[in-house]
Formats: structure tokens, C-alpha cells, sequence
């Protein structure tokens, strides 16, 4: 079924719920109910709590209207006529006033006898609704139209696929993914928690601070190669930054505001106004350009704290954030360049397949329709000569240029948009930026933003579901374990667990009075790649018996020859480990 036809399919079960919901709860208003990702849900007012367990009880009701269903009937009528209908819910009441300003006749649909406001999108008939396609999940609490301010609804999610088939395969990865989750995982493995007096802020601790540095580490080498010039700065910004950056006003609710020296202040929640600053600290010649700012800084987005959840929403996040000034005549050279840096780190060393969106002028957005066109054609006709395939979100670009943004698949198959490459001429000249061509004329440079990583929290969240907290060697917070058969062999176990540590091996000696049993377990338990065994026979051969994650056991290895594969599958950044 094609993707259109499927989001059809699930918008149709919404109906069929909302229709179950108010046969067996009368008085309950429906609110909207669309269709999403791999299901749907539908938003309700309910007069009592509805728990989880009513679930069951619902999705029975559903199957039991079904076969009374023959199509989607479509009526349309005034809004008047269609306010009458609904003019015990104020939810739907609201919808036909801002609707019917379109000047419009307004839209309701018939099945059975459930009526509903709607804009349509439905299978041709009810008859191809599977009773065994869905199931209902669970229940959230939803602000109508995710506004605080407004009453808080109950939110009915479901599941719902071509065929049953396809719904267990989904429900399997869904279990799948409780195993994975990297909330779960970060607190047995004691990477990171969270804190109340902090909220959506995660505390890092040591081993989850070893992983963070180590993908800011490969991204700054990565920068060496590639000509960027990282820099550090500040976190808080007078109001007037914000002001003529655009952000004040197209980002402001997002911002967390502070008082400095008596006037409006904000912490940044991003670093092109920044990076607009150091670039006008001095004159700038075009042999200066391409300039390629890099900043790790820590960023600060006011996000609504029922939407936080774990790494991957959070309040408080770094990019691998970079912003390239650089001229019109070197943007296709630039794009080139960043895809190609991004395509070296999600093939090559994550292996993660990827899909590309262009995103283009939103409602909302700085400049003129001319620059937009002009930046949205670059941006396109790059990726053509590329030979990439690429589909377009229509007005989904940042509010100061057009973007490419890649969609990465996990080892679940779930979509994550992670890189950005977005073009912008506004910035540049909001902030009057120049630089003096050739001809001795003042030009404005294009900006560049792009992050490729994106968010090192989501990355690192993404990254321990996707490995199961089975980390690759070079990020493993813990790579090797040595674990002493008895006390007569920790001088040894020492002497070896030297001579990693000298080779930049992060290496812990487990010498407690234990059995051998036990030690390898719970060094297995704690995900560390490779465990050292080391008694009588390796003290006496000066070897070690090496076992991997996956049960394979390599004995009488000698020590430098260890160090030479474990440092070579470290500088690979080898995901896989045969020794």
C-alpha cells in the first residue's frame, strides 16, 4: 500500500475510534484525530479518567461497529448547519469557526452513524479496514491544540498496518525497542541521569562523559582534515542580539530569558548570531574565504516539560555545530564537501542508510521571496549533480533559508532526522557582514549552517539504542577488562593493564577475592568488548586469554601483539572485532 494510501487507511481507523469512544462513553467529546507514522490516535474529552486496561474494552468495540461500516459518505454544509451539529463540543465548534473564514463550505463525514468535521482522506471503502490491522498502545495527556493554556485531553494512540502480519512484525519491534531504550540502559549502565533540579538537563556521568568527548574528539579530528577553525563563546546574549538576528521574534518562546546589567538577555539556543559577531571582528578579503567556524557550545531551548524525554528532548544540548562564510560562487563546493563529510560518517563509520529531504520556504520566513528562490535552487540543483534522490517539505525550511535535512534509519528501523546543511542569505545581511572581492568591491558572503551529528545528546541516544549499549570499541566507556583467575596474578594483570593505558587503552583490572565466573560475567553484563583472563599458564607465557562479547576466545596471545590489534581497531573506529 502506497504511503499516501496507508495514511488514508489510519485516518479511517481514527473515525472508527472516535466512533467507539462515544457509543461507549456517551457525553465524551471528540476533539481531532489524525493520522500519524505507523498509526493514529484521537484526542478526547473525557468526563471520568480513562485507564490504560479500557483499551482492550474499546478496540473490542471497534471490531464489533466495523462490519456495520460501508463507506465514507461526504456531506457539505455551512458553517452554521455544521455548528448546529456539533453544538454540545466546543472543540469542533472552534474548528468550524477558524475553518469557515476560508470563505468554504465546511466537510463532515458519514460512516454508520458517526458524523464527523473532517477535510477527508479516507479508503474508498470501510469494506478494506482489516479488523486484525490495529491495536490500540496506550494513553497520553494532550493539550488542546498543544497549548498549556488550554484544557488538557486524553489521547487515544493506535497501531495500524496494511495487514496482521505487518502490525506483529511492528509490535516485535516495539519490544525490541523496550529492551533498547536508551533511558533504561543509560541507568544500568551509569552513563547519565536526570534531575528535577534541573529538568530535561542530563548529568553525564564519567562513563557517559567518556562517550561525549570521544564523538566531539572524532569530529574535531574530522575538522583538522577539513579546514575548520574551531572557536568558544559566551552562552548568554544581550536582547538586542536576539532582536536583529530575527530570533527574538520567530524564536522567542523558545528562548530562556535573563535579566543582564538591568536590560533584556537571553541564553543562546543557537550560534549563528555568535559566529555573525566573530566574523565581524576584522576585515575579511576573499582570500579568507571559505571561513569555517566550529562551536561546541552548550545550548539552551525552553522546551515545554511534558514534551522532555530522556537524551532526545531535552532543554539543554551541544551541537557539532560549524557555520561556513563563504561566496556564492563556492557554495555548490561547500554543499559537496558536507555531504560528503556526511556520508563518511553515516556509511562509514555508523553505517546507517539515509534518506534527504529539501525544505523549503516556511510562512514565516526573513527576506525576499527573490533570495529564497535563489537559495532553494542551489541547494537543489547540488543535490541533483550529486545524483542523489531527494524528496521536498514544502514549507518546512528554517525561518532564514532553505535546508537539506537527512533522515537516518536504526538498526529498528525508526527515522531519525539528524544532519542539516541550510543556506542563508539573510543573516549575513541583517548583521551587514562583507568581505572585498577581487575588484576591491564590498561584497556579502553566504552563510552556511550545518550540523551533521546534530544534537551529541540525541546522537548518543540514538547511538545506545542502536547498539543495545553494545558499544563499538573506540567508544566503549570501558574497552578492556582484565580479570585475574586468583590475588598471585594481579601483579601481572597490573603489568599489562600499564602498557594499554600507555597505549590510550581504557583498561580496569577486576582483582577482587571473586571467582573467575562471576568476574567474566559481570564484565559481560557491563557490555565491556574484550575481557583479559589472566592466570598461571598467561603469567608463565607472558600471553593473555582474550574473550569478545560474542563468546569467541582467542588463548596464548601475546601482549604486544594485543595492544598492535585493540590500538589498529580503535584508529579504524572497526565496529566489528576479530582478533
Amino acid at each position: 500500500m502506497s504511503e499516501q494510501n496507508m495514511e488514508g487507511y489510519r485516518h479511517s481507523l481514527s473515525h472508527l475510534l472516535a466512533a467507539a469512544v462515544l457509543e461507549l462513553y456517551p457525553g465524551t467529546k471528540n476533539a481531532i484525530g489524525p493520522a500519524i507514522e505507523n498509526g493514529f490516535y484521537y484526542d478526547f474529552e473525557f468526563k471520568e479518567p480513562l485507564l490504560e486496561e479500557d483499551l482492550r474494552k474499546i478496540e473490542k468495540k471497534m471490531r464489533s461497529i466495523l462490519p456495520s461500516w460501508e463507506k465514507f459518505e461526504k456531506e457539505e454544509v455551512a458553517a452554521d448547519e455544521a455548528k448546529e451539529k456539533f453544538k454540545d463540543n466546543s472543540y469542533k465548534s472552534e474548528l468550524i469557526d477558524e475553518f469557515s473564514k476560508e470563505g468554504k463550505n465546511l466537510t463532515l463525514y458519514r460512516s454508520g452513524s458517526f458524523i464527523d468535521l473532517c477535510k477527508g482522506g479516507h479508503v474508498d471503502s470501510a469494506k478494506d479496514l482489516k479488523s486484525d490491522s490495529f491495536k490500540l498502545t496506550h494513553i497520553a495527556g494532550a493539550y488542546w491544540r498543544g497549548d498549556e493554556k488550554n484544557k488538557q485531553l486524553t489521547r487515544i494512540y493506535g497501531l495500524a498496518f496494511s495487514s496482521n502480519k505487518e502490525l506483529k512484525e511492528h509490535l516485535q519491534l516495539l519490544e525490541e525497542a523496550k529492551k533498547r531504550d536508551h533511558r533504561v540502559l543509560g541507568q544500568k549502565l551509569d552513563l547519565f541521569s536526570f534531575d528535577e533540579i534541573s529538568p530535561g538537563s542530563p548529568f553525564f556521568h564519567p562513563k557517559g562523559t567518556i562517550i561525549f568527548n570521544e564523538l566531539q574528539s572524532f569530529v574535531r579530528d574530522e575538522y583538522k582534515k577539513r579546514g575548520y577553525k574551531e572557536v568558544v563563546t559566551p552562552l548568554v546574549y544581550d536582547g538586542e542580539l536576539w532582536k536583529q538576528s530575527g530570533h527574538w521574534e520567530h524564536f522567542g518562546d523558545e528562548m530562556f530569558r535573563v535579566n543582564m546589567d538591568g536590560k533584556d538577555a537571553a541564553l543562546k539556543p543557537m550560534n549563528c548570531p555568535s559566529h555573525c559577531v566573530i566574523y565581524k571582528k576584522g576585515f575579511k578579503s576573499y582570500r579568507d574565504l571559505p571561513l569555517r567556524i566550529a562551536d561546541f557550545a552548550p545550548l539552551h531551548r525552553n522546551e515545554l516539560k511534558g514534551v522532555l524525554g530522556g537524551l532526545t528532548r531535552v532543554r539543554k544540548f551541544s551541537q557539532d555545530d560549524a557555520h561556513i562564510f563563504c561566496m556564492e560562487n563556492q557554495i555548490e563546493d561547500e554543499v559537496f564537501a558536507l555531504i560528503d563529510f556526511l556520508n563518511y560518517i553515516y556509511k562509514e563509520v555508523f553505517d546507517f542508510e539515509y534518506k534527504i529531504e529539501l525544505s523549503t520556504r516556511p510562512d514565516k520566513a526573513l527576506g525576499s521571496a527573490e533570495l529564497w528562490e535563489k537559495s532553494e535552487k542551489a541547494l537543489a540543483s547540488a543535490l541533483k549533480k550529486k545524483k542523489l534522490d531527494f524528496s521536498i517539505n514544502e514549507g518546512d525550511g528554517a525561518f532564514y533559508g532553505p535546508k537539506i535535512d537527512f533522515h537516518i534509519k536504526d538498526v529498528l528501523q525508526r527515522s531519525w532526522q539528524l544532519g542539516t546543511i541550510q543556506l542563508d542569505f539573510n543573516l549575513p545581511e541583517r548583521f551587514e557582514l562583507h568581505y572585498e572581492d577581487k575588484d576591491g568591491t564590498r561584497k556579502q558572503p553566504i552563510m552556511i549552517h550545518r550540523a551533521l551529528l546534530g544534537s551529541l545528546e540525541r546522537f548518543m541516544a540514538i547511538l545506545i539504542e542502536n547498539y543495545a549499549g553494545k558499544f563499538p570499541l573506540w567508544l566503549a566507556p570501558e574497552q578492556v577488562r582484565i580479570v585475574t583467575v586468583s590475588d598471585a596474578f594481579n601483579s601481572y594483570a597490573e603489568e599489562v593493564a600499564e602498557k594499554l593505558r600507555k597505549n590510550d587503552v581504557r583498561v580496569h583490572v577486576d582483582d577482587r577475592a571473586e571467582s573467575i565466573g562471576k568476574k567474566v560475567r559481570e564484565a559481560q553484563i557491563n557490555y565491556v568488548p574484550l575481557i583479559l583472563t589472566v592466570g598461571e599458564k598467561e603469567k608463565e607465557s607472558k600471553t593473555l586469554a582474550v574473550r569478545t562479547l560474542d563468546g569467541k576466545i582467542k588463548f596464548g596471545m601475546r601482549i604486544d601483539e594485543f595492544i598492535l590489534k585493540v590500538t589498529s581497531l580503535i584508529e579504524e573506529k572497526n565496529s566489528k572485532i576479530e582478533l
